[in-house]
């Protein structure tokens, strides 16, 4: 179905839903079958291509105001083949430098292995991925608001230039959320996310997403069948199910961390709290410009043993990953960034002392309440 709706929580209900013609249900059925009848199209679940899976590529197709969209097995399963498939041996990347570890991990191991070189840049200044430019650079992947410090990249800045050198552009949009950025609005060519976090919401599912144009999915799509990564019915249909209540969910996430990050930057066992929705932020100004809403993620520096800390907490879940209902904090030294040496870490700012919190649709007073008795 596609209803005639600029709007993101009528297009989250209703857009890619699929009709029950049997018996008329308003849900769209689950397709398990591996094989289908080939007569009109060859169907099968590891061409990406079941029922199941077109309904949620359509649905984030129309989140992200893209032209066609594609659902993984995780965010990797998405990132991986998406990326692979614009470059070949002898090609060159022009990375930001501050990248979700798994991310940077890949980076770091498989495309040297592949022919592939690659330059890592600070985005504050998108003058630093112009001057890294190559004559063989075919890629400029950033990732906005970054993990864990919720760094602010200029997407318009960095998609313009990548424009006038004929550079495909491609962002990592997962802390963001397709309600509160659409970066294809902004010049992106291609966007990916952990679906995971905010998409599934509930912390009970995993895959990926990407959104693009359809002659650059159709490169998408031909590596994805070589790197495998398809996602199962089942999941595909929980994944549509909570893309219904996207909207209401990060809008409540995203006022709750807006109030924590005021409050916690006046607690002084907190030295830093890192939220691009807070003034004092040094990337609000462009945040404000290229974000709807300034999202459910943020960081702080504590004074004291981060350990001891989060095993105070009574409400807030001491967990991995993140988007989900509840709040969850982790210390990335050990998690998301655990596979970087020291001194990656510490050149990216991440020390020992950084919590990152992803922020649920709890009751804002008795999140800080747990917060401040754990300090």
């Amino acid at each position: 179905m596609k209803p005639k709706s600029r709007s993101k929580i009528t297009q989250s209900v209703h857009f890619g839903a699929l009709a029950d013609l049997q018996w008329g249900g308003v849900v769209t059925p689950i397709y398990p079958s591996a094989a289908y009848d080939y007569s009109a199209e060859v169907r099968y679940p590891r061409y990406f291509n079941t029922p199941n899976h077109k309904a949620v590529a359509e649905k984030m197709a129309a989140l992200e105001n893209g032209e066609a969209g594609m659902v993984f097995s995780s965010g990797m399963a998405a990132i991986m083949p998406a990326m692979m498939a614009m470059v070949k041996a002898g090609d060159h990347i022009v990375f930001q430098n501050e990248l979700y570890g798994g991310t940077y991990h890949a980076v770091m191991n498989e495309l040297e292995r592949y022919g592939i070189g690659y330059t890592l840049v600070e985005a504050a200044d998108p003058k630093n991925f112009q001057r890294a430019i190559r004559p063989n650079t075919k890629l400029i992947y950033i990732e906005t608001p970054s993990n864990p410090l919720l760094r602010i990249t200029d997407v318009r800045a960095v998609a313009r230039i990548a424009r006038q050198h004929k550079i495909v552009s491609m962002i990592d949009n997962t802390f963001a959320s397709p309600i509160n950025q659409n970066p294809i609005d902004l010049g992106i060519d291609i966007v990916a996310h952990s679906g995971t976090k905010y998409i599934g919401g509930h912390s009970d599912l995993c895959c990926g997403v990407v959104v693009t144009s359809h002659a650059l999915m159709e490169k998408v799509r031909a590596s994805a069948l070589h790197f495998g990564g398809s996602l199962d019915a089942f999941t595909c249909w929980l994944v549509e199910r909570s893309l219904k209540t996207i909207v209401l969910r990060v809008q409540q996430q995203n006022e709750n961390a807006m109030t924590l990050a005021r409050a916690l930057s006046n607690e002084s066992k907190i030295s830093a709290v890192y939220y691009p929705g807070l003034k004092t932020h040094p990337g609000h100004a462009i945040a404000k410009k290229q974000m709807s809403g300034f999202g459910g993620m943020m960081s702080f520096d504590i004074k004291g043993d981060t350990g001891k800390f989060l095993k105070r907490l009574k409400i807030i879940k001491k967990a991995i990953s993140l988007g989900g209902v509840e709040s969850t904090m982790t210390e990335p030294v050990k998690t998301s960034h655990a596979k970087m040496t020291e001194a990656e870490r510490k050149r990216q700012g991440i020390r020992p002392t950084l919590i990152r919190f992803s922020v649920g649709i709890e009751d804002a007073a008795d999140l800080l309440a747990d917060i401040r008795q754990a300090l």
